[in-house]
């Protein structure tokens, strides 16, 4: 089986060649254009993100002997939470291999967060099926190495760590409010606020929910006392 032209390409910024093509093939379609001839990357999705954290959890072992659960927990999940994985998707424009349907491709999916994640896990599933455990960590640590070697003690996320510091302080959790939606229907942006009960709160806009209600977070963080 031969590959497209930008499957051959993103190969080269992978830095792996498939003997087995069909299972790239497979990892880049998402369910917008699947159907009874053509399966999508969801089941790859679900292996990936298990050989990813088993890689990143072995990498963090090595790297600091000594640390505890408790600092080991949180770098782990920065590591392998949707939004790494899709920065690491956007490292080797995996969007522009993706195969997506008519109205995905209309709406941006090239650059969504939670797309590109799922596909960079379910191309990890395809090198691990396709040459193997030992290939797959390889290419994991090339990737992700840098960000690795950078993994902060405190490295949760911003509403995880807005919500402890909130409960510390006595409050109860932050709201997120929906205070704005700009853009065509097809590519909302989305203008969140973080709100905490002593008055205290912070906007940002991004074209997700999820990723606006993070960086509304990490502003109000940088208000309080952490």
């Amino acid at each position: 089986m031969k590959l497209a032209s930008e499957l051959k390409d993103f190969c080269e910024r992978l830095g792996h060649q498939f003997s087995q093509p069909e299972l790239l093939i497979e990892a880049t379609t998402h369910s917008s254009l699947s159907s009874a001839t053509r399966s999508d990357n969801q089941r790859l999705e679900f292996l990936g993100d298990r050989v990813l954290a088993l890689v990143i959890a072995q990498a963090l072992l090595n790297k600091d002997k000594e640390a505890s659960e408790g600092l080991l927990a949180p770098r782990f999940n920065a590591l392998v939470r949707k939004e790494a994985c899709a920065d690491v998707a956007v490292q080797i424009d995996l969007g522009s291999a993706l195969k997506l349907g008519r109205s995905e491709m209309l709406s941006g999916g090239r650059k969504k967060i939670a797309i590109l994640g799922d596909a960079m896990e379910a191309v990890i599933a395809a090198i691990y099926l396709d040459a193997g455990f030992d290939v797959a960590e390889e290419v994991i640590l090339r990737l992700w190495g840098g960000r690795i070697n950078a993994a902060k003690d405190d490295a949760r996320d911003p509403k995880t760590t807005l919500q402890e510091w909130a409960q510390g302080q006595k409050m109860p959790p932050p709201k997120y409010v929906e205070i704005g939606r700009s853009g065509p229907d097809h590519a909302p942006i989305f203008e969140i606020e973080a709100q905490l009960s002593n008055g205290g709160s912070a906007s940002a806009s991004a074209s997700s929910k999820r990723q606006a209600q993070q960086m509304a977070a990490a502003k109000l963080l940088e208000q309080v006392d952490t």
